[in-house]
């Protein structure tokens, strides 16, 4: 009876010592802070945690389920991981137009924006986003 409590004891011990590491090891930690790069006027500053915080923590809001043709490799993977300067197949849609349209009026972020403000945002001109020093 005695080498069973030791047992027991050592099991639970193990699992307390064990189990929260293997919880942590399986969730990703989302940035706070992503700078978006790769266009020639500048990399967008993206405030990941406010935005995670306006769509209560539901990621597909952004994070789309993958496609068929191109598996995504994690739960959640950077925007660029499928979405490229230039699309490669299976992929049609580029980088820019994922965020939004050559003239910055629809797409991602554009419409998120525009839905959650009631106004055409989040910028008149290109620069409102996109600056130099986060290139």
């Amino acid at each position: 009876m005695r080498k069973f409590t030791y047992l027991a004891v050592a099991v639970v011990a193990l699992a307390l010592l064990v189990g929260p590491a293997i919880a942590n090891a399986q969730t990703p930690v989302a940035p706070k802070t992503v700078i978006l790069k790769g266009n020639p006027m500048g990399g967008v500053k993206f405030d990941h945690a406010a935005h995670q915080t306006a769509v209560g923590d539901k990621c597909d809001t952004c994070h789309h389920a993958s496609k068929p043709e191109k598996a995504a490799k994690a739960k959640q993977e950077k925007c660029q991981t499928c979405h490229t300067k230039e699309a490669t197949a299976p992929m049609k849609t580029t980088a820019k137009l994922a965020f939004h349209d050559a003239l910055a009026k629809k797409g991602t972020c554009i419409d998120c924006h525009a839905k959650a403000t009631g106004k055409k945002v989040p910028t008149s001109k290109c620069t409102d986003c996109h600056k130099k020093e986060n290139a």
